[in-house]
């Protein structure tokens, strides 16, 4: 079981903000981005942070993928 953020991605093109452009308002680093991109496990805080810059909930940004 792992997790997918492609509705992220897709969410910030939708809303035309650049991934540099997150990482500066949700206070994520770099490297953080790039466990997002490779769908590694991230803090649930981090999440939280990006769901209060783009105004949405964690079902907008990720999903479970299932074995």
């Amino acid at each position: 079981m792992g997790a997918n953020y492609n509705k992220l991605f897709k969410l910030l093109i939708d809303k035309r903000i650049k991934k540099g452009e997150l990482c500066k308002r949700a206070e994520i680093s770099p490297s953080t981005l790039a466990k997002l991109n490779n769908g590694d496990n991230v803090n649930t805080d981090i999440l939280v942070r990006i769901c209060s810059v783009l105004n949405c909930d964690v079902v907008d940004i990720m999903e479970i993928i299932h074995d």
